[in-house]
């Protein structure tokens, strides 16, 4: 059977990097493709060249077995390739049919005189919502005032709405509910079933295993392999993936506990923070789990003086100290990793060395003159020791995959050699690899260098895999403190639901 699209022998180069180099991609009609590979491995790049918004330097691109070339987004709309990327592409003060039949919309004539056609608009509108099986959706509301899942139903309308043939669908969860991940299942299933080629991109393999036929990964730019998703397993993917087999994604090494670094006795900051105690040591990694809404990071960032506590006490190698800002903090040697990198951690115009050094630019200058030389040497100890793919420390960081933008906001505040490191979500929104690095990082920074570390995640694997000793949090309290051996899942989850063991 002939695919209904297929790519043969793709490269494509941007200034300074091979983004892919001889790649190769087919599928059936009404088949789901996940294609899958680490941040940076080209898939972003091969999307975008289906999808007309980069052309090849070289290979060949076929629809229905015909070869085909776009100059731009248009030209592979009206092929029937449309594309739902992670930041959707709405007017949020525009209706949902608006947005629907943006830059087609029907219209009809008065002699000479065109102009849009609402009633049909609506209607159409309407009619594709019903075949999504979308019946709660008002077409003329606006947009914006939609939740994240019903804005991705108007982007698949609005797929729907040019009869795509091939839809694209680029981390289609990141941002939903289990509720509206649900919802989206369904409408791939159905969308499947009329016929719909689906490219499926996603971190969460188990997401692979349930919507996916066949799986094509990538790695450096280069193609690896397809499979059957039927004849393969989480542990073969990932291995492909990252070309070498993760045996251990929390590499955590045995190490021993030192003199305590940070006490918290009785620290209250309303209404998320009460009456919190806790210790932790030099050479540990303390993990925090909890509910969302819990105050994880509300703690955190009480602990850091962005929201200084109200009473209680803050003790730092035995001394009392006052932190009523984050510039306190780090002076007396805390460091925070944030939960969103993208607005706390980076400032994503400027390059790696501008954000490597950003917390320590006092000792890097005289006066008002920055040391460039120390300030790109520091740059680029940082991309050796963490790993950072990039091609120099001048790259801008908007420009670096998510886990690559994560090691940048770690090299910054390892810059300031901190005895506290705290890490909100350290992992969130990054591969597979990436994660195994950051935690083998993690794991080294806490035996060999004997940094305390306290690391606050929403993925009980991750708590359980690199903590020596877990605190769980509910309500603004500490409910539940478990060492290593002790804490499994279910006493974990236990103590953040209020559920009582029987």
């Amino acid at each position: 059977m002939t695919p209904i699209l297929s790519l043969e022998n793709i490269a494509k180069s941007f200034p300074g990097v091979k983004a892919l180099d001889n790649v190769h991609f087919d599928m059936q009609a009404g088949e789901v493709h996940a294609l899958l590979g680490e941040n940076g491995a080209g898939k972003s790049t091969l999307i975008k060249i289906i999808s007309g918004v980069h052309k090849p330097d070289s290979g060949m691109m076929k629809i229905d077995g015909q070869p085909v070339s776009f100059n731009n987004p248009r030209e592979a709309q009206a092929k029937g390739i449309a594309t739902i990327y992670q930041e959707l592409s709405l007017y949020p003060e525009l209706s949902v049919a608006e947005n629907i039949f943006m830059g087609h919309a029907p219209k009809r004539s008065f002699g000479p005189i065109r102009t849009i056609d609402w009633r049909t608009i609506y209607s159409r509108a309407e009619e594709i919502l019903a075949s999504l099986n979308i019946f709660d959706m008002d077409v003329r509301r606006k947009v914006g005032t939609l939740n994240v899942g019903n804005r991705q139903r108007v982007e698949i309308a609005k797929a729907l709405s040019i009869n795509a043939r091939v839809l694209i669908m680029d981390e289609p969860t990141a941002a939903l509910t289990e509720s509206d991940v649900e919802k989206l299942f369904e409408i791939v299933r159905l969308l499947k079933a009329r016929g719909v080629g689906i490219v499926y991109i996603s971190h969460r393999l188990q997401e692979v295993f349930e919507l996916a036929d066949r799986a094509t990964i990538l790695r450096d730019g280069q193609y690896v392999e397809t499979r059957a998703v039927s004849e393969t397993n989480e542990d073969q993917l990932i291995s492909l993936m990252v070309g070498r087999s993760i045996d251990n994604l929390f590499p955590k090494l045995p190490g021993e506990r030192g003199k305590p670094v940070l006490e918290v006795r009785n620290l209250v900051r309303p209404p998320q923070t009460r009456d919190v105690t806790f210790t932790i040591h030099a050479g540990e990694i303390v993990g925090i789990a909890g509910l969302v809404g819990s105050g994880r990071s509300e703690l955190a960032q009480v602990i850091f003086g962005m929201l200084p506590a109200q009473s209680g006490e803050i003790w730092l190698d035995g001394e009392r100290v006052t932190i009523s800002n984050p510039s306190q903090a780090v002076k007396l040697g805390i460091a925070y990793v944030p939960e969103d990198r993208g607005t706390q951690g980076l400032i994503k115009q400027m390059n790696i060395r501008e954000n490597a050094s950003m917390a320590i630019l006092r000792q890097l200058s005289n006066s008002s003159f920055i040391r460039f030389g120390e300030e790109k040497s520091l740059a680029r100890r940082a991309i050796e020791q963490l790993s950072i793919r990039a091609y120099s420390p001048e790259q801008i960081v908007n420009k670096l995959s998510g886990g690559n933008q994560q090691k940048v906001v770690i090299s910054k505040w390892l810059a300031c050699k901190p005895k506290l490191l705290i890490m909100d979500e350290p992992t969130r929104g990054i591969d597979v690899g990436a994660k195994s690095e950051i935690h083998r990082l993690m794991s080294e920074l806490a035996v060999k260098q004997g940094m305390a570390i306290l690391m606050i995640s929403s993925e009980l694997p991750e708590v359980l895999g690199m903590s020596d000793r877990v605190l769980v949090m509910r309500e603004g309290q500490l409910v539940a403190e478990f060492s290593r051996s002790e804490a499994t899942q279910e006493k974990v989850a236990t103590a953040m639901m209020r559920v009582q063991a029987s």
